[in-house]
């Protein structure tokens, strides 16, 4: 099935991988959650918090086209060989969604401090810059 979406693409001229496109909707989100919450932690801009609350639930949202395609991609251009990197994506993928279910399950934008979701919020961005890192190397070496 999946050759036949690459099939499908490539006999209308797209050749290109799918991943990267949807990648820039949960690391985008995960990027503005934590730059909204910090924000958030001043007094003048604490209603920021639910904007950082919502773009956690959006990059929530985001991950699973985001690793639906990562998986075509690597059935398709890789073969499925396993190798560290992508086990290594693996990992990270699934920590990122469990780190941003847990914000977006236990988080009060009302009352935003510097507490253990801060922690989270911080995490988030940490697991998304090994997944651009650890994809960057895999592709460009």
């Amino acid at each position: 099935m999946i050759e036949n979406i690459f099939g499908f693409l490539e006999s209308i001229g797209f050749t290109h991988p799918l991943h990267p496109a949807f990648t820039h909707l949960p690391m985008g989100m995960v990027m503005g959650a934590v730059v909204f919450r910090m924000a958030s932690l001043v007094p003048k801009f604490r209603s920021l918090a639910k904007t950082g609350y919502y773009c956690v639930v959006l990059g929530l949202l985001g991950t699973f086209p985001t690793i639906l395609t990562g998986l075509m991609d690597w059935q398709h251009r890789f073969a499925g060989q396993w190798e560290f990197l992508i086990i290594l994506k693996m990992i990270l993928a699934g920590a990122m969604i469990i780190v941003l279910s847990l914000i977006a399950l236990k988080d009060d934008p009302d009352q935003p401090k510097v507490n253990n979701m801060t922690f989270l919020y911080f995490f988030t961005l940490l697991i998304a810059i090994g997944l651009g890192f650890s994809g960057g190397e895999l592709v460009y070496g």
